[in-house]
């Protein structure tokens, strides 16, 4: 706690002379609409989380609602706070899917899903806004992302019906790492056999896949719901849908380019750009970003660490007098 307070100081620090010149272009926003931002940024958490709720229920793993936003809340201030971040939310993902009572593969195949959905959903609005910009469909780039996202829905499902069908490849790729590692070409073949039996339990039928599937669309529509709210608050100035659109899925894609926690300043500065090129003055641009990342990043973050220390202080309490596990994990 001390190395991340310490951080948070230095991240302050470096950035308080951007913090103070975008303060001072924002003007008291309209409660009704900051409380309205407020809520849909909440409800694009518990989105996620309901994604990953059904993606485990589709492998037999049964956690209520409560549980899974709790989860999503500490991964996320995790991921977007500590330097390597989304390192630490992993683990932390894995260990809490664990104690879920999922098995080590179904964890893994969780975690790697959550994010292929995700990943695909917000590739999915920014091609919808795109589409939407030029006013003419771009067939060929929609006949792409639809032909790349059956591949992967494909891949999946066949890996988790026939895992022994990855056999072959798997021996071959793992004779030549022990050959490295100068051990029997065989060793640990056993481990990955029974870790793939493990995935037979992941069963993701179209239902579930389609469900998880809205629920990561609705998680990125409702964040940018909230950039549009934020915009509101400040100002009475108008922006077509679809410029907002295209605004917010620079700034999301953006942030994945940094190493920079929560992608300050990356993602910012994408956002007022974005908003100045739908036609939105300097002035309101940035009081809208300022705005919308005191919620998105600041607020939500702020509910992420306390969550975290909760949950650290209620597992604490069930594993008394046991060994505390190493890291940043309760």
């Amino acid at each position: 706690m001390a190395a991340v307070l310490a951080l948070f100081a230095v991240e302050l620090a470096l950035g308080w002379p951007s913090l103070t010149s975008a303060l001072s272009q924002l003007r008291a926003p309209q409660p009704g609409w900051l409380t309205s931002a407020v809520i849909v940024e909440l409800a694009a958490m518990v989105m996620y989380a309901r994604m990953q709720r059904r993606l485990l229920r589709s492998a037999g793993v049964r956690v209520p609602i409560h549980r899974h936003v709790a989860l999503a809340y500490a991964a996320h201030s995790l991921s977007v706070t500590l330097p390597g971040g989304p390192a630490f939310s992993t683990r932390f993902n894995y260990q809490q899917m664990r104690r879920f009572g999922a098995t080590p593969a179904i964890a893994s195949w969780c975690i790697a899903l959550s994010g292929i959905f995700s990943a695909a959903a917000l590739a999915a609005v920014t091609t919808g806004g795109a589409l939407a910009a030029r006013g003419a469909p771009s067939w060929h780039t929609l006949a792409g992302f639809t032909l790349a996202g059956l591949l992967i829905t494909l891949g999946v499902r066949q890996t988790t019906h026939r895992p022994e069908a990855l056999e072959p490849a798997t021996r071959a790729a793992l004779a030549r790492i022990n050959r490295l590692r100068h051990q029997p070409a065989t060793r640990d073949l056993d481990r990955i056999r029974a870790f793939a039996d493990q995935l037979r339990a992941a069963r993701l039928g179209p239902a579930h896949a389609a469900a998880a599937g809205v629920y990561a669309l609705l998680n990125w529509l409702l964040d940018a719901v909230c950039l549009w709210m934020c915009l509101q608050a400040v100002s009475d100035t108008g922006i077509n849908a679809t410029q907002l659109l295209l605004a917010f899925c620079a700034g999301m894609a953006a942030g994945t380019l940094t190493i920079v926690p929560g992608g300050l300043g990356i993602i910012d500065s994408a956002l007022i750009l974005g908003l100045l090129t739908g036609g939105v003055d300097a002035p309101t641009a940035i009081a809208t970003v300022v705005l919308y990342r005191l919620i998105s990043f600041g607020f939500i973050i702020g509910i992420g660490w306390i969550t975290w220390l909760f949950m650290r202080r209620h597992h604490r309490d069930r594993t008394a007098g046991t060994a505390e596990p190493e890291g940043l994990t309760p």
